[in-house]
C-alpha cells in the first residue's frame, strides 16, 4: 500500500461525525467554494463526494505529492466510474461509429508514453518559437482594444479576454482565425463531460458537436499532408516518433502519428488554448476592479506584473483541478482511496491552503512566494502551453493598464458570475466601463 501522508488528524470522509461538506454540484458552492475549501483543508482534506465517488485532494503538499506519483495516481482513466458512466458509454458508442476513438496521447499517459509525446509536442512550444509570437499578441492586444475604446465600455469576456487567446491558438495551430466562435463552441463540448454530470441524452449531443470539429480537424490534417505549411498541425502530421519513442503503441519509428492520435493532441491544444487563457484574463481584471489598491500599485510600479499574474492565478484558479486514478488501495493526509478511484488534485484549493500562502484569502500582488502556486499542474504533467498563457496575460494586461483608466464594472454581476463548471472558472460576463487614455 502506498501512502502520500500519514500525518494529519481529522475525521475520515463517509463516518458520522465527519464534517458536513456541501455538495460540489450545489451552484452556489461551485461558484464560490473558498469557505468549504478552508473548512476541508482544517477536518477534511481528503473528502469523497458521494455524488460521484470522486477523491477530492485539498491540502498543498499533499497535491504535490499526488501529481509526482504516477505510479500510484495514474493519468489513465480507465476503469474509474467518471469513465463508466451510462453517459460517457453513450458517447464513446457515438464517437466509435461515426467519428473518432480519441487515443491516450499526452494528458491520459504516463511515463514513459507520456514522456514521448511530451517532448514532440514541446517541439512546437519552443521557447524561440513562443518568444517569437509576443510582437503579434501585442498587436491583437490593442486591434482588440482600438474595437471598443472609443465606446468606453465593453462585455470584456467576449470581447477581449476570449478573442485574444481563440486567435492566437487558431494562428498557431494553422486553423482560420475568423472562425474562433466555433472552435469555441467545439472547445465547449469537448470538456463537456468534465464540467458537470450529464444524462446520456446530454453527452450524446454534446459528443454530436465535438464529431463536428473531429470531421473538421482531419480534413485539416489531410490537406497538410499534401501541403504542409508553418503551423502546429503541419508539424504533428509530419512529425515522427523519435528512436526512444518506438514503443509507443508499438508505433515504428518511421511511422507517423496516427488520426486517433492527433485527434487526442488537437482536442488538448483546443481547449487549452481557449478556455484556461480565457478564465485567467477574465479573472484577473475582475481581481483589480475588486481590490483598487492593487490595481493603483500595478499602475504605478509595471516590475510587478508577473507576480501579480501568478497571485490572480493562485488566488483563483482557472482550472480548479484535475484527475488521477488510483493503481493501488492507498492514503492520503490518513484517508483511504480504494484501488481504481478517481482521484481529483484541486488545484484551486490547494493555492488557499494556508499552510503554505499566509493569508491565502488574501489578494496581494506582492505576495512574496505567489509563484509557488500550482496553478498550471506540477511534474510531468505540467501545462505544455504555460509559456504561451503568460505572455498572453503579460501583453493583455499592460496594454489595458496603459490604455484604459477608471476601470469599474459597467453593472453589477449575477449572483452566481461563474459558469458551472466541476473543473473550470470561465465568468459568464464582465461588464466594463472606463476612461480611454489614448496611449
Amino acid at each position: 500500500m502506498s501512502s502520500v501522508s500519514t500525518t494529519a488528524s481529522h475525521d475520515e470522509p463517509g463516518t458520522a461525525d465527519a464534517p458536513q461538506i456541501g455538495s460540489f454540484l450545489d451552484p452556489a458552492i461551485q461558484d464560490d467554494p473558498f469557505d468549504t475549501y478552508a473548512l476541508m483543508h482544517e477536518r477534511c482534506p481528503v473528502h469523497r463526494l458521494p455524488e460521484n465517488d470522486l477523491y477530492m485532494v485539498t491540502r498543498y503538499d499533499d497535491a504535490k505529492s499526488v501529481l509526482t506519483d504516477p505510479q500510484t495516481f495514474s493519468n489513465d482513466p480507465t476503469g474509474t466510474a467518471r469513465r463508466n458512466s451510462s453517459a460517457s458509454r453513450a458517447a464513446a458508442q457515438v464517437f466509435a461509429e461515426r467519428g473518432w476513438v480519441r487515443a491516450k496521447t499526452l494528458q491520459r499517459t504516463d511515463p514513459p508514453n507520456h514522456t514521448h509525446y511530451r517532448r514532440l509536442l514541446s517541439r512546437a512550444f519552443t521557447a524561440k518559437r513562443m518568444e517569437s509570437l509576443v510582437p503579434r499578441i501585442e498587436q491583437l492586444c490593442h486591434e482588440l482594444i482600438d474595437g471598443f475604446a472609443d465606446t468606453g465600455a465593453c462585455e470584456f469576456v467576449s470581447d477581449f479576454a476570449l478573442p485574444l487567446p481563440g486567435i492566437i491558438i487558431c494562428e498557431q495551430l494553422g486553423l482560420d482565425a475568423s472562425e474562433y466562435p466555433t472552435f469555441k463552441r467545439w472547445a465547449d463540448a469537448m470538456l463537456a463531460t468534465a464540467q458537470k454530470v450529464l444524462t446520456p441524452a446530454e453527452a450524446v449531443e454534446y459528443t454530436e458537436t465535438e464529431l463536428e470539429a473531429q470531421h473538421h480537424l482531419a480534413r485539416e490534417f489531410a490537406a497538410r499532408r499534401a501541403v504542409p505549411a508553418d503551423d502546429i498541425i503541419s508539424w504533428l502530421v509530419h512529425a515522427h516518433l523519435d528512436d526512444d519513442a518506438a514503443s509507443i503503441n508499438s508505433t515504428a519509428i518511421d511511422e507517423p502519428l496516427t488520426d486517433e492520435e492527433l485527434q487526442d493532441l488537437l482536442h488538448q491544444l483546443v481547449t487549452g488554448g481557449f478556455e484556461t487563457t480565457t478564465a485567467a484574463l477574465g479573472t484577473g481584471l475582475w481581481l483589480l476592479i475588486r481590490h483598487p489598491d492593487q490595481m493603483a500599485k500595478l499602475r504605478a510600479d509595471r516590475s510587478l506584473l508577473n507576480n501579480f499574474i501568478d497571485e490572480s492565478l493562485r488566488f483563483d484558479s482557472p482550472v480548479a483541478g484535475l484527475w488521477r486514478t488510483a493503481t493501488c488501495p492507498t492514503s492520503v493526509a490518513g484517508s483511504e482511496i480504494p484501488q481504481g478511484a478517481a482521484v481529483m488534485v484541486r488545484y484551486a484549493a490547494a493555492n488557499r491552503d494556508a499552510a503554505k500562502f499566509a493569508d491565502p484569502d488574501v489578494f496581494d500582488i506582492e505576495r512574496p512566494n505567489a509563484k509557488d502556486h500550482i496553478a498550471f499542474g506540477w511534474g510531468n504533467h505540467f501545462c505544455v502551453g504555460a509559456w504561451l498563457a503568460r505572455a498572453e496575460l503579460r501583453c493583455a494586461f499592460t496594454a489595458l493598464l496603459d490604455r484604459l483608466d477608471g476601470i469599474e464594472l459597467a453593472r453589477p454581476l449575477d449572483d452566481l458570475p461563474h459558469e458551472f463548471s466541476f473543473m473550470l472558472r470561465p465568468l459568464k460576463e464582465l461588464p466594463i466601463r472606463f476612461r480611454a487614455t489614448g496611449a
